[in-house]
């Protein structure tokens, strides 16, 4: 059996493989938890403009965001959750929450056409068919706010949060869930949603928190949400955005904050042979494309898994053994099993290695061979080296620049 021996050697392969693990490691899940509490259908702006709600606020950004993910990022996945809600439709059966779905589709699945257009229509219909209730109210011990996360948290068990970024996004105008309770109560409640909050994130959970102003009052998170999230001292203050006069300005500061900024990739940068650094790369700006091509079965419609095997010329028998590849060097032919490759391919243990510094006029503008990252600390720890006995330092930049202050 004779294999094409043009390109052995080539990177053109590897990079399609590069682009689909990047691609798995850049997935994303989504759930989103929307507070339909009544103080959530009040007008948001004062009566001389235009009177729309928070909840219609709301709506038209998931809409949007759901209209972006299903040209740009078709494989991230997503869930949309209402909380403090008369009906509850949930796999735990907790009340007061409302998992929001359509037929033939996955609570935690990709948009499709039917998702975005049946709930950019929502409000028609929501008081009729979900209705909207105080969730935490005095003389009960009932806790939506606790039930929110606990079902979004059951969402998001599939997928492993090596290779997926699990995030719950937060949007509510009540700044205070628990106001209305005293005593032993409220602090026992507040305790055990903190609790919850802090159990999702151990197990590797983002949660965020878009809050919103109401009219002539400014959220404040120091109240309970900057515990729930994590939130101190200064970051409280950078987290708010500015209310502003207009709801439009509102709409367009959770439009961008919704959208995540995502790591390409994480490498090790070796500094030393014993000391190396966990970066992140982020893409700076790169051409929009559009999601990569799906192929349908024409008779059920559903998606088709393709499936490669290797035929021998002489014998026409399935091959069942590993590939070897070969190159022609001096009339002669080189074979090279798979293992091999990839050995010749590495040429350093580690992803990225500090072997000098040179003049910035060293660069030359063809050096370029690709978009260029930009590369940043990791915050999160890992231990996931090639090569045994090497110590790996998860640092942010501020430590990085106490370091250089210091020495």
């Amino acid at each position: 059996m004779d294999l094409d021996p043009e390109g052995l050697f080539r990177d053109d392969s590897d990079e399609d493989d590069d682009n689909v693990q990047e691609r798995e490691a850049n997935k994303e899940m989504v759930v989103y938890l929307i507070d339909a509490s009544p103080k959530m259908f009040t007008p948001a702006t004062k009566a001389d403009e235009k009177e729309e709600t928070h909840f219609h606020t709301i709506v038209n950004c998931i809409t949007h965001a759901l209209k972006t993910q299903i040209i740009g990022r078709s494989y991230d996945e997503v869930a949309i959750c209402f909380f403090n809600t008369k009906e509850k439709k949930n796999l735990q059966e907790l009340a007061g929450v409302y998992v929001y779905n359509v037929t033939e589709r996955e609570p935690l699945d990709r948009p499709d056409a039917r998702l975005i257009k049946e709930f950019s229509c929502i409000e028609d219909s929501f008081m009729s068919n979900i209705g909207s209730r105080y969730g935490i109210t005095s003389g009960s011990r009932e806790n939506t706010l606790y039930n929110a996360l606990w079902v979004a948290q059951a969402l998001l068990r599939k997928g492993s949060v090596k290779t997926v970024s699990k995030r719950i996004v937060i949007f509510t105008n009540e700044d205070d869930p628990f106001g209305g309770l005293t005593g032993a109560v409220k602090t026992d409640m507040i305790r055990t949603t903190i609790q919850r909050a802090r159990d999702a994130q151990d197990l590797g959970l983002s949660i965020e928190l878009l809050p919103l102003s109401r009219p002539d009052e400014e959220f404040n998170m120091s109240l309970f949400y900057a515990d729930l999230i994590g939130l101190e001292g200064d970051e409280i203050v950078d987290y708010l955005p500015s209310s502003g006069e207009k709801l439009e300005d509102m709409t367009n500061q959770l439009k961008k904050r919704m959208m995540k900024k995502r790591k390409v990739k994480t490498l090790a940068f070796a500094i030393t042979n014993d000391v190396c650094i966990e970066v992140n790369t982020y893409a700076l700006i790169r051409p929009t494309t559009p999601g990569a091509i799906t192929w349908l079965d024409s008779i059920s419609n559903l998606p088709l898994k393709a499936e490669r095997s290797f035929i021998c010329n002489d014998t026409g028998a399935l091959l069942q053994d590993p590939q070897k590849r070969f190159q022609v060097y001096n009339d002669k032919i080189v074979k090279f099993s798979t293992r091999e490759l990839s050995d010749v391919k590495r040429v350093s243990s580690h992803h990225l290695r500090l072997l000098g510094f040179k003049p910035l006029d060293y660069l030359k503008d063809y050096h370029n061979l690709r978009p260029s990252t930009f590369i940043y600390p990791s915050d999160e720890a890992s231990t996931d080296l090639d090569s045994p006995g090497t110590t790996l330092l998860a640092r942010t930049s501020s430590d990085l620049v106490a370091e250089k202050t210091t020495s």
